[in-house]
């Protein structure tokens, strides 16, 4: 290839080794997330809300870089389920306001060893090169 399309060359692209490790990891999750019946998406919502409680589709959205068009057929999922309730805000109508519910918490436990599930899956990093990569990609996120 050319020289003046080196800017093309996939092996230069500092955002297919972000993609192809985030599919790595969603990949990963599967198998502890399928017997629960949940995407990945879903269980990060289940994570804001068992720390939050309660939160606006725009919070939620902010919080895990996700749009509503993404959120909404989610969430209204999640509702069917009996896992959240959403409710039109009292300050103001066009807000919405997902919150968790008994069976949605009761879900936690379940959830409960994912996290050390997937450290022993192993990494080839070292914790403090987990703990920089993580540093920069919220660094990135910010940006």
């Amino acid at each position: 290839m050319a020289q003046e399309y080196e800017q093309l060359l996939l092996q230069n692209q500092l955002c297919f080794p972000m993609y192809a490790c985030g599919r790595k990891i969603v990949a990963a999750y599967h198998p502890y997330l399928k017997p629960l019946g949940l995407t990945y998406t879903q269980y990060i919502v289940f994570m804001v809300l068992w720390e939050k409680e309660s939160v606006n589709v725009g919070q939620l959205g902010s919080i895990l870089h996700l749009d509503a068009g993404t959120l909404t057929p989610l969430l209204k999922n999640l509702e069917k389920e009996g896992y959240v309730t959403r409710e039109r805000s009292r300050e103001d109508e066009r807000v919405t306001v997902i919150s968790i519910t008994k069976k949605g918490n009761a879900l936690k436990e379940k959830c409960r060893d994912i996290p050390a599930g997937m450290a022993k899956k192993g990494s080839s990093l070292t914790s403090e090169e987990a703990e920089e990569l993580y540093r920069l990609l919220y660094k990135f996120l910010e940006g």
